[in-house]
This record gives structure tokens, C-alpha cells and sequence, in this order.
């Protein structure tokens, strides 16, 4: 059994989901769904997702909302036009369904926010259940309540337990059914609709993976095969046919977007291979992503991520190394304003803690460098808010020696300088730090060197 997700590239109008449920007929393995939000039909088009965000602030701030209301209504009426669904009651309940949303009360606006945004894929699923049973499929929509999912955390960062993957072993699964089920929502046990992170319909595929004990987790997006680098950086790179569950990992977290970058963790507990897709252009073997023991690496380097997102401290202070207690003291200011730090290197004088800048507002950054400032007293303090990371990985890494020793001298010679050099323990990364205007130039000077 197989269990398929598809993002919202792929469902974005009528003639896109005709090619998702070709794409299921293709296979009789293909027995769970999962689906995003409708996504961009052109570069000038706005997601159904970003157009509930808007509905919600409308919401929340007392506003009309009876076109953005209309917008909605009219995404999903195209999708049901093409399927001639236009007068069924699908669409009265959808009709229904978005405008209940601005009348029900929540118990807090972030419990708000992400019940109008999870609605994307809960309407979607509906829909796309009822475009496939007009075409004669046994699809069947399925709520993740119905599943069994147990989440905690907050609203709109759902966190699941591990109860979960039990209900979904003694779940009955009707093998003569095709299920559709919608990503990214989870829902309390006092039935309040809550998202996972962003992007978490690749959560809601892995889980239903390892739930359901699938053979593959077929991921559909609007690419071919994941790319050793950013194709906007890189015309036409090499594609990656075969890569390990760790540097599709490392690599996501550095900025790959195909996958989110906690997505896989459930399919990595399992051992389910992940195989990533094109809609477009699905008789494409795509890239697969295995364990370990199912890789040969052939050459050092699978691919280069880069991202911009960050931003450092840099902290001297002569004689650090012999003070006990100072980096905690610095991690007990962090962790006091809910703070969590990405890297940390260090010298016997100097330390730079690198942050995702999402976390920290500039009236934060400028509190939690005074504080550091009144406890400790360093010689210098500095914030740097123009810092971005570059990420080579490869498992075979491990057996080719003086790969960086050939991609820093190509990038000396560039005139790039680098920030900061760390070898992750794992031997199959190298995180180098550079400045954001050149991160760009820095990616292409080290895939011609490496590729």
C-alpha cells in the first residue's frame, strides 16, 4: 500500500486535479490521499491558504469580509464548474462551511488564525472526494479526527503523540476505499481544529505512512526530482536520483523547500522509502530517499543548500574558556524569553550563537543583548543581522579526502570570505557561513568546483 500526498501546485485548479486523479487510477497501491490547499494558478495568483490568513485578520480586526468570502467560495466553485459539481451540495456545504468561520467563537486568536487556515485543506479534501466519486472512483473524505490523531502544543504548532500511531493500526481501513485525507490539521480533544507548522501536509503524509505501515510515500509536487542545488542559483543542475533520509535532512533544514524539514521523521522511524514526484510529469522516476544501507555514494557531494534566515551574536571576553558557567548563563537569557539558539561556535575568547531571525523582533533582540550586556560584560558585543548559511552534504563525504580544502580555494579566489566553518559530527556536512549578498555567488563558485 501506498500512501500519496500532493501539494498545492498540484490541486491548484480543475485541470491540475484531473491530473492527480489520473495519477491515482495509475496505481490500485495508491489507497491514502493526502492533500494540500489549492495553490498559485500563475505567478500573480494568491494561495487558498494566504487568502484564509487574510479572512482571518479581517476577522479578527471587525472588517467586512463578504468579498474575501467570495474569493474563497470562487477557487473552490472553479474546481467543482470542472468536475460538474457546480450545483451539487458539495459546494453548498463549502459555501456553508467558509462562512461558519467568522462566526464561531474561539478561544483565542491563534486558535482562530489556524482554524480558518487549516480549512484549506479541509475543504479541498471534501471536494476532491466528491470530483472523484463523479468520476466513478470509491474515494472517501476522512478526517484525521476519525484517524485518530492525538495532538498537544500550541494552536498553530500542533505536536502529535505517539497515541496517534495506535489508533491508526487499529483503524479499519476499508481496502475497497480510497481515502482522501487533509494535511496540515489535527484536531483537540475538545474538537478544536489546530495546524501542524506550515507546510505540514508533508507531516500529515509521513505520519499516515508510518501509521499504516505503507511500502512508499509517494510525495507529488510541481518538480521532477530534487535538485543538488537551487535551480534559480543554478540553471538546469544535476538532478539527485538516489539520496539518504539524513542528507535529505540536513539539506531541508539549510533551505531545500521541497520538504519540509520535519516531515520525514516519521517515515525515518519506520524505514519507508519517500520517492518525490511531478505532477506535471509523473512517469519520471523523481528522486528517492532510503536508509543508509541502500546508498553507495558515488561522489562526495549530493547537494548545496543555502538559506538567509539567520542572523549571530558574537560575544568576546578574554579568558571565556576559564570561566565555568558562561555560555550557560548566556542559554539561561535565551531560554527566559523562549529563545532557541541553531549553532554556537566558539574560540577560547570569542563564541557567535547563530539564530533563525523569525524568532527574534528587533525591541527582543535589543532586550536580550542588554541583558547579556548587564550579566556578563563582555568586551564586545555584536549583532549581526546580515548572515547566511551554506550547506554541503554527502555521504561520501566520509571516504573522499580534501573536498573543503578544494571549495575554500575556490572561494578565496572568488574574493568570498567566509564567516564561520562547522563540520556537523556526522561527517556528511559542512555548514560555512558567509555574508547574504554573497551567498548567491558562493553556491555557484562551489557546484562548479564540486559538480
Amino acid at each position: 500500500m501506498h500512501v500519496i500526498k500532493f501539494g498545492g501546485s498540484s490541486l491548484a485548479d480543475g485541470p491540475q486535479l484531473q491530473k492527480v486523479i489520473n495519477i491515482i487510477k495509475a496505481d490500485q497501491r495508491r489507497q491514502v490521499v493526502v492533500v494540500s490547499a489549492p495553490g498559485k494558478r500563475n505567478q500573480s495568483d494568491t494561495k487558498v491558504t494566504d487568502l484564509l490568513k487574510t479572512y482571518a485578520d479581517q476577522t479578527i480586526t471587525g472588517q467586512d469580509t463578504t468579498t474575501i468570502q467570495q474569493r474563497l467560495t470562487d477557487r473552490y466553485q472553479a474546481i467543482a464548474d470542472y468536475f460538474n459539481l457546480a450545483n451539487a451540495p458539495i459546494m453548498q456545504a463549502i459555501r456553508e462551511q467558509i462562512i461558519r468561520l467568522a462566526q464561531v467563537h474561539y478561544p483565542s486568536f491563534d486558535h482562530l488564525i489556524a482554524a480558518f487556515m487549516g480549512h484549506g485543506e479541509l475543504l479541498n479534501a471534501q471536494l476532491i472526494a466528491a470530483s472523484m466519486q463523479a468520476q466513478g472512483l470509491p474515494a472517501q473524505f476522512i478526517s484525521p479526527a476519525e484517524l485518530g490523531f492525538v495532538v498537544t502544543g500550541s494552536p498553530r504548532r500542533a505536536q502529535l503523540q505517539n497515541d496517534s500511531y495506535t489508533n491508526l493500526q487499529h483503524f479499519k481501513r476499508p481496502t475497497d476505499k480510497i481515502l482522501i485525507v487533509p494535511g496540515f490539521i489535527a484536531y483537540t480533544n475538545d474538537n478544536l481544529l489546530v495546524t501542524f507548522s506550515r507546510g505540514g501536509s508533508d507531516i500529515t503524509g509521513a505520519i499516515l505512512a508510518r501509521g499504516f505501515a505503507a511500502d512508499l510515500y509517494e510525495n507529488f509536487t510541481d518538480v521532477s526530482a530534487i535538485y543538488a542545488v537551487d535551480p534559480h542559483i543554478i540553471p538546469n543542475p544535476a538532478a539527485i536520483t538516489t539520496m539518504t533520509y539524513r542528507e535529505m535532512r540536513e539539506l531541508a533544514y539549510a533551505g531545500f523547500s521541497v520538504f519540509h524539514d520535519e516531515a520525514i521523521i516519521p517515515v525515518i522511524t519506520a524505514n519507508i522509502p519517500i520517492n518525490v514526484k511531478n505532477t506535471n510529469a509523473p512517469a519520471h522516476p523523481g528522486t528517492m530517499i532510503v536508509p543508509i544501507d541502500q546508498v553507495t555514494p558515488t561522489t562526495p557531494i549530493t547537494g548545496i543548500a543555502s538559506d538567509t534566515r539567520f542572523a549571530a551574536l558574537y560575544v568576546h571576553r578574554y579568558l571565556l574558556n576559564k570561566e565555568v558557567g558562561f555560555t550557560l548563563r548566556i542559554l539561561q537569557i535565551l531560554a527566559n524569553h523562549g529563545i532557541s539558539y541553531e549553532h554556537m561556535p566558539s574560540g577560547i575568547d570569542d563564541m557567535t550563537i547563530i539564530f533563525d531571525k523569525s524568532q527574534l523582533s528587533p525591541t527582543l533582540r535589543n532586550v536580550i543583548c542588554q541583558e547579556i550586556q548587564a550579566e556578563l560584560q563582555p568586551d564586545q558585543l555584536t549583532w549581526i543581522d546580515d548572515f547566511a548559511i551554506i550547506m554541503l552534504v554527502g555521504e561520501g563525504m566520509q571516504q573522499h579526502m580534501g573536498v573543503f580544502a578544494e571549495v575554500a580555494h575556490a572561494l578565496a579566489t572568488h574574493d568570498i570570505n567566509l564567516t564561520m566553518i562547522n563540520q556537523g559530527a556526522s561527517q556528511i556536512s559542512v555548514m560555512i557561513g558567509v555574508q547574504t549578498e554573497q551567498v548567491a555567488d558562493a553556491v555557484r563558485v562551489i557546484y562548479q568546483t564540486v559538480f
